[in-house]
């Protein structure tokens, strides 16, 4: 597929977005310098509108709904945060969502989803969201709006390097997770046409190691049984982000289970945030003190907090949480 994504729609994106997403901060550590021998510049995606950097790409998808179709009904495949970003953005826009959740989903994502107004369909698995999908929108009224794989989508994550940029001119590596790669594809594509030399790493759980193999062999490869507590990261590439990736991704670190809890654990008590299983991933390798971070400059995408804690926690076994 050619690449219909540019920094022209990267920076349209932005201007779209200006004034309706928050322009997150950025947060340092002293204790996470220390520990990973590099100075971290973390981007505080989870404070952005429904908590999570989602509603940028989906924001901005729906609004060119509005300007290249007669419709007025929108409609997404999440597991939580695009739904969330997709149902916030038709309500500010005047549109109607509705919003597919396949099991095994998070209660707390679709009462948000709701909250805001769109109508929730929670199906068994993923085969019966597609079949609900290709209902809702075989008539042509209702516009998909693809979580990852939909360029405006990748273009509206990739304002979140704008303003990285803007607050922290000088970086050596970026650091963010990686599922179905639009949060990646748009910061490469921001990145490296500011900064060619800027290293970009995405993070992926062991446990659904999908992108490391995509990559590897230029080809999609199905992750369909996913063991993770990354919920956000179960997903495969797509057909838009692999060649992305494929031209701007320096490498991929994998991350095990127990330190993405560590990661979280991390997060919480030393720094005071509460993060999702996904963001955690990419802290994990600065945790593992990789000898590439060694004395350079680190962004890391901290990209969700939306975590049902109470269920969360009962769901770690003992074995799980470190000391």
């Amino acid at each position: 597929m050619v690449n219909d994504v540019t920094f022209q729609a990267i920076a349209k994106a932005a201007s779209i977005l200006r004034g309706v997403a928050h322009v997150t901060p950025i947060m340092t550590s002293q204790q996470l310098d220390t520990v990973a021998g590099a100075s971290v510049f973390l981007k505080c995606e989870q404070l952005q509108k429904t908590g999570s950097f989602k509603f940028r790409g989906a924001y901005y998808a729906a609004s060119q709904v509005l300007l290249s179709s007669h419709s007025r009904t929108v409609a997404a495949i999440s597991s939580g945060n695009h739904g969330q970003g997709l149902a916030l953005a038709a309500k500010l826009l005047g549109l109607s969502a509705h919003v597919i959740v396949p099991k095994p989903a998070s209660g707390l994502k679709q009462a948000a989803i709701t909250s805001y107004g769109a109508q929730l369909h929670l199906e068994e698995n993923r085969t019966l969201a597609e079949a609900t999908m290709h209902e809702l929108t075989e008539n042509e009224q209702v516009i998909p709006i693809h979580a990852f794989n939909d360029p405006h989508v990748i273009a509206g994550q990739g304002t979140i390097m704008l303003e990285l940029f803007a607050q922290i001119p000088e970086l050596d590596i970026l650091l963010a997770p990686i599922g179905g790669g639009g949060l990646l594809s748009g910061l490469c594509l921001a990145a490296h046409h500011i900064n060619p030399a800027l290293q970009v790493y995405g993070c992926e759980p062991r446990g659904a190691a999908d992108a490391i193999e995509s990559l590897r062999l230029n080809q999609i490869v199905p992750m369909p049984t996913p063991h993770t507590m990354a919920d956000g990261l179960r997903t495969s590439l797509g057909s838009r982000t692999l060649p992305i990736l494929r031209e701007h991704l320096t490498d991929i670190f994998l991350v095990d289970e127990e330190e993405i809890v560590k990661a979280m654990r991390f997060v919480y008590e030393r720094l005071k945030l509460v993060i999702e299983p996904s963001s955690a991933v990419a802290l994990a390798p600065l945790l593992r003190t990789e000898p590439v971070f060694r004395r350079r400059r680190v962004g890391v995408v901290i990209t969700g907090g939306n975590v049902d804690l109470e269920s969360f926690w009962k769901s770690l076994s003992p074995g799980t949480v470190p000391p």
